[in-house]
């Protein structure tokens, strides 16, 4: 949550001319209101369950860049089709720095609201477990997203190359 995942998403399909997601904006599209709104009117066992079966269904489309929401990776379905179906990349970055950006998420974030700081890093450390299985993994300290994009680029690329059925 918050840490540059639909910005760096943009910037790795761009860069790799493929269709871009944000599953979150796709929810927000498809209720017509946005995520704290679905949060405070339907509930969030309501919205994550409609959050599970979208990113479950949306892991399957072939050469899609996704960005999913901080808290989905924490459910055990969608963590499997995305590690199933998808290259999983975990931006990881450090407690004192996400803490820096949270004036910027509190509002837009229903899960940290009325919660205090000691609460809002235990949550923060908590969704660490779950984002530890993974793919590939990385440290987004002090990088830009311009950064962090050509790194998860250059990753994909070398990869296929290793991979690649005709390379001899």
């Amino acid at each position: 949550m918050g840490v540059g995942k639909t910005t760096v998403g943009e910037l790795v399909a761009k860069k790799l001319y493929r269709t871009f997601i944000d599953v979150d904006k796709e929810i927000e599209t498809d209720f017509g209101m946005t995520i704290p709104e679905i949060f405070e009117q339907h509930g969030e066992p309501f919205f994550r369950d409609y959050e599970q079966k979208k990113t479950c269904s949306l892991a399957q489309e072939k050469l899609k860049v996704l960005s999913i929401g901080g808290g989905a990776f924490l459910n055990p379905d969608i963590r499997k089709a995305c590690l199933d179906h998808c290259i999983v990349f975990y931006l990881d970055v450090a407690w004192e720095e996400w803490k820096e950006r949270l004036n910027l998420l509190i509002d837009s974030r229903p899960i940290l609201q009325s919660k205090n700081i000691s609460e809002i890093e235990e949550l923060f450390y908590k969704r660490q477990s779950a984002y530890a299985i993974n793919h590939s993994k990385l440290s987004i300290n002090h990088r830009s997203a311009e950064e962090v994009a050509d790194f998860i680029v250059d990753s994909l690329k070398y990869a296929w190359e290793l991979y690649e059925p005709n390379n001899v």
